[in-house]
């Protein structure tokens, strides 16, 4: 399976989806067809692929720098300087299932006057937010169309169930308690843990700047801290919100966030996987940059620029088609 996302033509003449699309999601890769080879002025309606074409007109070949399944939609990132960002979205419209690609410049203009979820975050009609049997004086989300439940949580002090396991946490802390914490090392443990649940995160009750006001402990010691774990931690980020009123709205937001994406998760997982896939398909050939690194460190000799002799590339393909041996001495230089 190669890396490159593909664009071919389609062999079928009649079709109104002239092009054949393999987007390398997983070990056989997606394949789909579309009307254009990218999504320039507007959304690229695309249909599900049943085959990839036998001897395969190639129209564009790219090398890719990330492909990952986010929910109902594939975030696609190209090795290319320009039109590198897309995304392909699974959708349901008209009762049945339709997928677009997408770029954030087409995706603004055909949604103008898109506006935010003000009281139900993501909307959830109905929140059911675990909080921990353990928390003292915890939010009680009265304001918000959520309902409390308690439990013991092996994570946080709030959570969101879903399918009967912790999909996300927050860890609620005072200033006081997040600088204790940290001075001690307990913080890092309760990192540990909040990291183990798929969506985590710490809010703080407090605003940021406050931390270089405080007088029994040095303002630097507890930046430099709370940098450090959330370079160990990346996962796990630590929000600072003005105020407890602040901290519990943002909680409540997260939640429901996490909520929302695990369900479409859900479907995202099933919609993409009636995708079809297809038939290894060998790389193509190698660029002339790569030629070059190739032939400098296994002591060849190459011009800096321009075309590279064609025995050079050869001895490259040659060396790159046998499995990498550590104890094998370079190439020979071709005579």
């Amino acid at each position: 399976m190669t890396d490159d996302f593909l664009i071919a033509r389609n062999p079928d003449g009649d079709s109104t989806l002239p092009y054949v699309l393999r987007i390398p999601l997983g070990p056989e890769g997606v394949l789909l067809k579309a009307r254009e080879t990218w999504p320039r002025t507007a959304k690229v309606y695309c249909h599900r692929a049943e085959e990839w074409p036998a001897d395969a007109e190639i129209v564009q070949r790219i090398g890719v720098r990330s492909c990952v399944k986010r929910g109902a939609a594939i975030d696609l990132v190209l090795d290319r300087g320009r039109e590198n960002r897309s995304q392909f979205v699974v959708a349901n419209a008209r009762g049945r299932q339709m997928i677009f690609w997408q770029t954030a410049r087409t995706n603004k203009k055909a949604r103008p006057a898109a506006s935010v979820p003000t009281a139900r975050a993501s909307g959830v009609a109905d929140l059911e937010i675990a909080v921990d049997s353990n928390e003292r004086y915890a939010f009680t989300f009265s304001d918000r169309p959520a309902h409390v439940v308690r439990r013991r949580l092996e994570a946080g002090d709030y959570g969101v169930v879903v399918d009967d396991r912790l999909a996300a946490v927050v860890e609620r802390k005072s200033l006081p308690d997040l600088v204790s914490s940290l001075t001690t090392g307990k913080l890092t443990y309760q990192l540990t843990e909040l990291a183990s649940v798929p969506r985590a995160a710490v809010v703080v009750e407090e605003r940021y700047s406050q931390v270089f006001k405080l007088d029994r402990v040095r303002p630097a010691v507890v930046a430099d801290g709370l940098a450090e774990c959330q370079v160990r931690f990346p996962t796990v980020p630590i929000v600072f919100c003005d105020s407890r009123k602040l901290a519990q709205e943002w909680t409540y937001r997260f939640l429901a966030a996490v909520y929302r994406a695990t369900a479409e998760e859900r479907v995202g997982d099933v919609a993409i996987r009636t995708l079809a896939t297809g038939p290894v398909v060998p790389p193509g050939p190698p660029s002339p940059a790569e030629v070059r690194a190739w032939a400098l460190a296994n002591g060849h000799v190459v011009s800096d620029r321009g075309r590279v002799r064609k025995d050079l590339v050869e001895a490259y393909l040659t060396a790159r088609a046998r499995p990498a041996d550590p104890d094998e001495p370079p190439v020979a230089p071709p005579s």
